[in-house]
């Protein structure tokens, strides 16, 4: 499927000297518009918008994806039409991680996002289980928002990411006991 193509008025020209011009587009698609961890029960464990949505909106969306995956047989196919987007999801033990991109992007592209999400958690927690998350849903969101900025993937390296996570542990260790220190 084309994609639309950008007005003049979303295009910059970039000059480069003694070479040529390069028209560039100031317009980012983005790729994926929301990320959601469901339990088999239907408790929602994360939920990440990449694009603005009210909040009564996302929990009518939460409740209708939710239906729609967690009905369907285990030997269907990951991906499905959902108004004018696809839901692309994956099982991993008791928790469905479902990504929802716009129709003319590709399904195994996002696939292959989820399952760098699940292959991060999976390293940072060791064998991530749904406890995990729960316990430490802020550790979560802070690996998704290592991995995606804007519904697209920002850092593919789970060796990139989980350094920037064991930074963000060190300076949140550092900070705890300065706290301690200081409050004797």
């Amino acid at each position: 499927y084309p994609k639309q193509e950008p007005s003049p008025q979303q295009l910059a020209t970039i000059w480069i000297p003694g070479k040529c011009s390069v028209q560039v587009s100031l317009v980012a698609t983005s790729m994926i518009q929301f990320m959601l961890l469901i339990s088999r029960q239907g408790k929602t464990r994360l939920k990440q918008w990449f694009v603005p949505c009210l909040e009564r909106d996302q929990f009518k969306t939460i409740k209708e994806v939710t239906s729609m995956v967690l009905s369907r047989s285990p030997k269907i196919c990951n991906f499905l039409e959902w108004r004018d987007y696809k839901l692309v999801y994956k099982r991993y033990a008791s928790l469905f991680f479902i990504a929802c991109i716009e129709n003319n992007d590709n399904e195994l592209l996002a696939l292959e996002y989820v399952h760098h999400f699940v292959e991060c958690l999976d390293r940072y927690f060791g064998n991530v289980c749904e406890l995990d998350l729960i316990f430490n849903f802020h550790k979560a969101y802070y690996i998704l928002d290592e991995i995606m900025i804007s519904g697209e993937m920002q850092e593919s390296s789970k060796r990139a990411v989980l350094h920037h996570v064991a930074e963000q542990d060190a300076l949140m260790q550092e900070n705890e006991a300065g706290r301690k220190a200081g409050g004797r």
